[in-house]
């Protein structure tokens, strides 16, 4: 796995009102809002509610707004919906949490999270490293952390 696809930094959703008077640009119409996330991170992981609620029209403007590399996260379903088939978009079953996904709100611990991130290096698997509040100081040192380390 190339070393700017090991570690895929986001949010859980990209529409945190706090977001809206500094982390946007003034005057960002909402519907630019995903692609100018995208502009800053690599993955977004989604509520089920969030995307269960989304028709295939939605789905395919979230797919053409973000760039190749970006990641969608699917929070479990049940039952399990037909998600949009696209390599870019992942079912988190627990399991594949358990060795993807690295909460920063749960753990935010940085030298903790390197260890994992050197371990994750040894598999070649993807580490997800998200905030579920949308923490935006934990996501910046998460992004440097990952920059230091080469990633």
């Amino acid at each position: 796995m190339a070393s700017d696809t090991l570690v895929l930094i986001g949010a859980s959703g990209w529409l945190h009102p706090a977001w809206r008077n500094g982390f946007y640009p003034d005057g960002l119409p909402d519907d630019w809002m995903l692609a100018y996330y995208n502009t800053q991170f690599q993955a977004v992981y989604l509520p089920a509610p969030v995307w269960q609620a989304a028709p295939k029209a939605v789905w395919e403007q979230w797919l053409n707004d973000t760039q190749e590399g970006f990641h969608f996260v699917l929070e479990p379903a049940d039952p399990a919906p037909p998600q949009p088939a696209s390599a870019r978009v992942v079912l988190a079953t627990p399991a594949w949490q358990a060795a993807h996904i690295w909460w920063l709100d749960e753990t935010p611990d940085l030298r903790r999270l390197a260890q994992r991130i050197t371990r994750q290096a040894e598999t070649g698997e993807p580490l997800y490293v998200f905030s579920r509040s949308g923490d935006l100081d934990l996501l910046e040192q998460a992004r440097t952390l990952k920059q230091v380390m080469g990633y």
